[in-house]
């Protein structure tokens, strides 16, 4: 009974624990999702939690009139309290009432009570703006004005899309060739090779991309499309690899041999057996590769460059936060369209996941 007690105490502690990681997690995507909606003017003056039905200091109606000819440089005195203008600007409590400035000019202040507020205030136009490019008024020297419509993201979009979707497939595709002939295959130097290639999991990335931007520079390949997908297939490879040959290899070895004594070649195992009993480990590790290639922003700015009509995801939304101000509600729109597709890979994705990571992890 005390066994039974200590795991039911144990399993609704990590109940707990998780629940509570997972809202960690939940309550900054809400609060981005609902922004993303939100009027600009709403996202500089509120908190995204003022879209909910909240307790506030709303107007009841009543006005105060103060002295026409007050000085607002002295105290001003209400209720037998004094206050300054400063103070009454952000709004001060008298005889259990808020008073604040309503019309400093004509000296009145509007009389504050606590009520529910509701602001549902949402709209597109935060989307629009970024898909299609936000309109700016110029105004030149002489006075004349011009409107320019800035860059959206819908390009960006369809270029992080052609390196993603590349970049994961063809390192996954060498690597399970490579884990298969690491696993079954035998031949000189087989333990060696896959030594080097484990130890390249430790080096930094960082490391190599001022030589290899030297030798894309003499071949031509710097700014193009191929020579990024060469480039994130090379980073990829070892760790892919690895994964890879953890699954592959503790495949059951009688399917080999069932399949050689009925003549099969290596290719056909690989085509017919390996890759269709492999499909779990594929998705997992195309689910990581695809999530790192598409936030990725170094690799793709050494190597495709930040002009506008190569520019990726993840340069479109850092430009966003330097190029015209701090527009919160572009840059909440934007960051939710980039999230977008990484989620629905997860999720058209999820049921191999976890098998994914389990599998190679037992024997038998």
């Amino acid at each position: 009974m005390a066994g039974r007690n200590k795991r039911k105490s144990s399993k609704l502690l990590v109940n707990l624990v998780l629940g509570f990681i997972c809202l960690i997690w939940l309550v900054p995507t809400l609060g981005l999702f609902i922004s993303s909606f939100r009027p600009a003017a709403d996202i500089l003056s509120t908190g995204w939690w003022k879209v909910f039905p909240h307790q506030s200091w709303v107007k009841s109606g009543e006005t105060v009139q103060l002295s026409k000819d007050l000085d607002l440089r002295e105290p001003i005195e209400i209720g037998g309290k004094t206050f300054t203008d400063e103070q009454l600007k952000s709004g001060v409590m008298v005889a259990g009432e808020r008073l604040m400035w309503e019309n400093r000019r004509a000296r009145t202040l509007s009389v504050m009570e606590q009520g529910w507020q509701f602001n549902p205030a949402l709209t597109l136009d935060n989307y629009k703006n970024v898909l299609s490019g936000k309109e700016y008024r110029l105004q030149a020297a002489d006075g004349s004005e011009t409107v320019q419509r800035g860059s959206g993201l819908s390009q960006a979009f369809w270029n992080t899309l052609t390196i993603a979707v590349p970049a994961t497939v063809i390192p996954i595709l060498i690597a399970s060739f490579a884990a298969y002939a690491f696993a079954w295959l035998r031949f000189p130097g087989r333990k060696t090779v896959f030594a080097i290639i484990i130890a390249m999991l430790v080096i930094p990335l960082q490391v190599a991309l001022i030589p290899v931007l030297k030798d894309y520079t003499a071949l031509g390949l710097n700014g193009s499309y191929l020579g990024i997908w060469l480039a994130h297939t090379a980073f990829g490879l070892p760790l892919v690899t690895y994964f890879m040959y953890n699954f592959i290899s503790q495949l059951p070895k009688d399917l080999f041999e069932s399949a050689f004594i009925d003549g099969a070649s290596h290719f056909t195992i690989f085509s017919r057996l390996i890759l269709p009993l492999s499909v779990p480990a594929l998705a997992s590790i195309g689910i990581f590769q695809f999530l790192w290639v598409w936030n990725d922003y170094l690799v793709s700015l050494i190597f495709i460059g930040n002009q506008p009509d190569v520019q990726v995801m993840s340069m479109k939304i850092a430009d966003l936060v330097g190029s015209r101000g701090n527009d919160w509600h572009l840059l909440t729109s934007a960051a939710f369209i980039s999230m977008l597709m990484p989620l629905a890979i997860f999720f058209l994705l999820q049921k191999y996941f976890v098998r994914g990571l389990m599998g190679g992890s037992v024997k038998g």
